[in-house]
């Protein structure tokens, strides 16, 4: 992944001449069916494109009843778009060719590029730097293509069906072809229009956030499916997805990596380092997407999105099974969707709605009485839909047959004509597979209704969007920029000095170079102190010996000087100590490890856990951006496994989270405000009882 970014487009070029050519060249036109050139100009027909197509065959002069030219140079100046339907040993010179007559952009399905070794990698450069001085917008190399089906532009060798769309649609932008297409399956199969997919394979010279760009203006595009391996421009895209979110167009995104194994799949089939997954989970989160886990959760999701817009927080869920009644709270509960009883007034309402052995819930169990009182559902749907509480209500209903279906489907479809829903309905049938009429799913979708085969992808779909994180007010305090004494790794007794004044809090204490001002230090703070070895080479004082506790008076001092030089020379004699930290020894206390990285990719990102072994082995810990405001710093600190500690368990008393907050706060502010710190880590940070503080006890920092 590259380390340099920026938030705009690597040249002003306008992606218009590839998304909405006007006129195409298809370089390897060929009349046999299945060749890659015949199956791009099939798809032209089929779609009715109405630009001019220009073939390009050497050996052929008729192709398809059209005139084909004999080479690139033939063409006339300025057509829009390329397809290069060539092997990927003739793309450079095809490049080239093109450039020189003028050729707006070019699409280039090949493979063996980046993805096959150095002699690919330096291809593909050099495709990157024909683009950038022609001003040439580039897709691929590795790619399936794009289609456009709001203009019918389908410059793919894909067999694409012939559907023009305009309305509220959804954007496909994919580096991987191969899922570009099987999101387009899912989603038509959804009956979901599609306004631009595009799949961006290895992107020499155009990638997931120029297309992603281009989308958020798209009139037609309401949502966008993202597919990413690896993000070439990570903060172009944060600043994109913070534009997305203010245009109210969710961007839900897979992005593979979370396993060692994955990353490197990743990159050997796109020829991409994939970066730290968490990360960028925190920071895009951060941003308003909404991450998934598989194809069929990012269907799903962009189903929702674009019938039912916004789900808000709250669900009501109306059932025919007391036992699915139980199985949708536990499930409800391990991925936190929130199911709210009834307000007051929805409870009598339902209450006065039903037959006495109907129970007021949430769930609520209508038993199979639907069956002989159809009305049923229009009685129980009515109050919900009234009640604040719940930002969507799910219908899931038992199908069984044709004969079963026809008996609810029309009165639940009746229903919500008659009602007008303000509020987003989800149709979940309990038992996938049963045969039910496709005008009934044709009938609710056309009402803005999601259905789904099974409860638990609904419950899954609503908790995923419901999660997408609205804009912060938070954010305002201003980052603060630190002077740094030098590069590399910073010693203790410096990195406390850069520390402290943005608020960090440490021991009292101070540095000595000789044993007369560690004196000199310790009767000033008291005994018993702690002396640690100080040195830029000694990142690890505890293992060389470098830290000596509860020193008593002036003479263990004296005694504890020489022995920490004399320990830290056996470990390495060539380390030279600068001197020592003398500190006062500290109460115990709850300990924390708090660590901040500036990661060249992503940006700013604080850790916190508990520390010790849980930190490693339990792995309880959190990743959080800067720019939190302390209500969202407590609650991500109380969302850790052991977070309960914190505010007291089994007799001990609650801790200060507050001032935990706070030095969280002041190092995501010190991050963003100082981009030469790479990491900081203050280990171990120890908690008092509220109201008496935290202090880290040792700090390091590496820097640029």
């Amino acid at each position: 992944m590259a380390a340099a970014d920026t938030l705009a487009p690597p040249q002003a070029r306008s992606l218009d001449r590839l998304l909405r050519a006007r006129s195409v060249v298809i370089v390897g036109a060929s009349e046999k069916p299945g060749a890659l050139g015949n199956s791009v100009l099939r798809n032209l027909e089929r779609h009715g494109f109405a630009g001019d197509i220009h073939l390009i065959n050497p050996k052929r002069p008729v192709i398809g009843g059209r005139q084909a030219l004999g080479a690139i140079a033939e063409l006339p100046e300025g057509v829009d778009a390329a397809v290069l339907a060539i092997p990927g040993a003739a793309v450079l010179g095809a490049i080239r060719e093109l450039a020189a007559r003028g050729v707006g952009s070019a699409v280039i399905f090949s493979a063996g590029f980046a993805e096959g070794g150095e002699e690919g990698l330096a291809a593909q450069a050099e495709v990157a730097r024909i683009a950038a001085a022609h001003k040439m917008v580039v897709l691929g190399p590795n790619c399936l293509g794009l289609v456009n089906y709001v203009d019918g532009v389908p410059l793919t060798f894909v067999e694409t069906p012939a559907l023009r769309f305009a309305g509220r649609g959804v954007g496909i932008v994919s580096q991987s072809g191969a899922m570009a297409v099987v999101l387009g399956t899912v989603l038509m199969a959804k009956e979901l229009g599609i306004s631009i997919s595009v799949s961006t394979g290895n992107e020499a010279a155009s990638g997931v956030e120029d297309y992603l760009d281009y989308l958020l203006d798209e009139p037609n595009t309401h949502a966008i499916g993202m597919i990413v391996e690896q993000f070439r421009k990570p903060k172009r895209f944060l600043a994109l997805a913070e534009k997305a979110r203010a245009a109210g167009k969710p961007i839900i995104l897979l992005h593979p990596g979370k396993s060692s194994a994955a990353r490197e799949s990743a990159a050997t089939h796109t020829g991409a380092m994939a970066g730290d997954w968490q990360v960028m989970k925190t920071l895009v989160s951060r941003a308003g997407v909404v991450l998934v886990d598989s194809i069929e959760e990012l269907g799903d999701v962009l189903d929702l999105a674009i019938r039912a817009r916004s789900v808000g927080h709250g669900t009501a869920v109306l059932c025919e099974s007391g036992a699915f009644k139980a199985l949708t709270l536990d499930l409800c509960e391990s991925i936190g969707l929130d199911l709210p009883a009834p307000a007051d007034a929805t409870a009598a309402a339902l209450r006065a709605a039903v037959p006495d052995f109907i129970g007021v819930s949430n769930p609520m169990d209508l038993t199979a009485q639907s069956l002989v009182d159809p009305d049923l559902y229009r009685r129980t749907l009515a109050p919900l839909l009234a009640d604040d509480s719940y930002g969507s209500v799910v219908l899931a209903i038992i199908q069984t047959d044709e004969t079963t279906a026809r008996l609810k489907f029309g009165p639940i479809i009746a229903t919500l004509e008659a009602l007008a829903p303000n509020k987003p309905i989800i149709f979940a049938g309990l038992d996938d597979g049963a045969p039910v009429p496709a005008a009934y799913l044709t009938a609710l979708r056309d009402l803005g209704v999601a259905y789904f085969p099974s409860p638990d992808r609904a419950f899954r779909a609503i908790a995923r969007l419901a999660s997408a994180k609205p804009a912060s007010a938070a954010g305002s305090a201003e980052p603060i920029a630190a002077a740094l004494p030098h590069g590399g790794v910073i010693p203790e007794y410096r990195a406390k000095d850069v520390l402290a004044p943005v608020g960090i809090p440490f021991p009292r204490g101070g540095f000595a170079a000789d044993v007369e001002a560690a004196k000199r230090v310790a009767g000033e703070i008291g005994y018993p102190v702690v002396l640690k070895a100080q040195a830029q080479a000694l990142s690890h004082k505890s293992d060389a010996g470098g830290v000596i506790l509860n020193i008593a008076d002036e003479a263990a001092l004296a005694a504890a000087w020489d022995r920490l030089f004399a320990n830290v020379k056996a470990f390495d004699a060539s380390v030279v100590l600068d001197g020592g930290l003398i500190e006062a020894m500290g109460a115990r206390g709850l300990e924390l490890i708090v660590g901040a990285r500036n990661d060249p990719d992503w940006g700013p990102v604080i850790l916190v856990g508990f520390g010790g072994v849980q930190a490693e082995i339990l792995q309880d810990v959190r990743l959080l951006p800067p720019g939190l405001s302390k209500a969202e710093i407590v609650a991500e600190l109380r969302a850790l496994k052991s977070g309960a500690l914190l505010d007291g368990w089994r007799g001990s008393p609650a801790l200060d989270v507050d001032a935990v907050a706070d030095l969280i706060a002041a190092l995501g502010r010190l991050l963003e405000g100082t981009p030469a710190i790479r990491e900081i880590d203050l280990n171990p940070v120890v908690v008092y009882p509220k109201g008496q503080g935290a202090i880290a006890l040792d700090a390091l920092i590496l820097a640029d």
